[in-house]
């Protein structure tokens, strides 16, 4: 993702800034996803696993990326705190 771009980027519910997964992070929530149990805002579970993401300042919110474009919808925000082994800065 072009660092311009994300220098820009806010989540869309806080207005905090956006910063990329590391691969920690992103594999924390992988194996959450795996297991079935973790859900959308919006009550929608993410069935999917994520290859890119973006992560709000706070490491509550986690944005997926699909194919380099960032889904910054409020209603696909998938939250951190449901994700027992997610390390939070």
């Amino acid at each position: 993702m072009d660092r311009k771009l994300l220098d820009i980027l806010v989540c869309p519910a806080t207005r905090q800034p956006l910063a990329r997964l590391d691969k920690r992070g992103l594999d924390a929530v992988n194996r959450a996803i795996a297991t079935g149990a973790i859900t959308r805002v919006d009550g929608t579970v993410q069935a999917a696993a994520i290859r890119e993401a973006l992560v709000t300042r706070d490491a509550k919110t986690v944005y997926r990326i699909d194919d380099g474009i960032p889904v910054l919808l409020i209603e696909e925000g998938i939250a951190t705190a449901q994700i027992s082994d997610f390390v939070r800065a």
